[in-house]
């Protein structure tokens, strides 16, 4: 399904940075979907898709499992493509293999981001592109005072075997593979937040209301 690119033929680095927005879980420590939770006036997922757009990824697939359809509904009329994850029970690596595997083959890369890290910012995933347009990186990285999580930039080079039996969709184990073509970013802790439980939800929005 992909070409088989190495540094020397892969796609020009001013071409266009696809995101791949990871919304197909079943929340079950939170107890119902927190995708469809409001924040600051809008869902989460349409909160995060949104910021995926201010940050000019283009195209963005937006991966669905759990509870699609609502989803789907939350996100109406914003510019974004929809692919469905049957294996999302699996974990996100599925997610993440599944929305590789669907972006178009005109793309030079493709961000990863998770749809429920509300403090993760267009600048912050902008700064991910600069660094790959600017660099000779193939995988480009985002760690929170140590801790790796997405936003994470990867190649085309590399789409194939992040989406087969090699990468099973990590990007830690993509990061062991290909340790001399990755570049880090570093970020605050505190933009690492995401929501897993009831309490998370309360603390990120008192924190986006004192703001």
């Amino acid at each position: 399904m992909f070409e088989d690119q190495g540094r020397a033929t892969r796609p020009d680095r001013s071409g266009p940075v696809a995101g791949v927005v990871l919304a197909a879980g079943s929340s079950r420590r939170m107890g119902r979907n927190k995708l469809l939770f409001d924040l600051g006036g809008e869902t989460v997922v349409r909160r995060a898709v949104r910021t995926a757009q201010r940050a000019g990824l283009d195209p963005l697939v937006v991966v669905l499992g759990h509870e699609a359809d609502a989803v789907r509904a939350a996100l109406a009329s914003l510019p974004c493509q929809f692919v469905m994850n049957p294996r999302h029970a699996e974990g996100m690596n599925s997610s993440v293999c599944a929305g590789i595997a669907a972006l178009p083959p005109g793309v030079a890369a493709g961000v990863v981001l998770l749809a429920d890290m509300p403090f993760v910012t267009a600048e912050m995933i902008a700064t991910l592109v600069e660094r790959y347009r600017t660099g000779d990186a193939s995988l480009v990285l985002s760690e929170y005072d140590g801790v790796q999580a997405p936003p994470t930039l990867f190649d085309r080079s590399l789409f194939a075997e992040l989406a087969g039996p090699e990468g099973k969709g990590c990007g830690k184990r993509m990061r062991r593979r290909h340790a001399d073509q990755a570049t880090v970013v570093a970020w605050p802790a505190a933009a690492l937040a995401d929501l897993d439980v009831p309490e998370d939800y309360e603390r990120v929005r008192a924190q986006l209301a004192a703001r």
